[in-house]
């Protein structure tokens, strides 16, 4: 499975638009891969910006906490990936915990963790 997330420069997942990469992860070796997050630091539509990119790099899933995603970089993934829903802060954590992470991949979300 290749799953993405959105760090900062201290590996915390963040909202789209305030992080500094976008992380590939592969599930079966852990390889990471890191790639410019092309919405970071945008004021406005930073996260859709960031939702593109992501796209580009066609995961099977998203690591997603509740407000990093908004309803526009939702709907604009819906359907071409799945989302995983973690208490985990940091990239690290997620990494410790993958094969548990990936289980825990859904094809929707609940509104609660995309509103804005």
């Amino acid at each position: 499975m290749k799953i993405v997330t959105v760090v900062d420069e201290e590996n915390y997942i963040v909202p789209l638009e305030f992080g500094n990469s976008i992380m590939v992860i592969d599930g079966d070796t852990k390889e990471i891969k890191e790639y410019e997050n092309p919405g970071f630091g945008a004021t406005h539509g930073g996260k859709e910006r960031a939702m593109s990119g992501i796209i580009s790099l066609k995961p099977d899933a998203i690591v997603v906490k509740e407000g990093v995603l908004c309803p526009g970089s939702y709907f604009m993934s819906k359907g071409r990936m799945k989302y995983i829903p973690t208490e985990h802060e940091k990239l690290d954590d997620v990494m410790k915990n993958l094969k548990d992470v990936q289980g825990k991949a859904v094809p929707e979300l609940e509104p609660i963790m995309y509103r804005e």
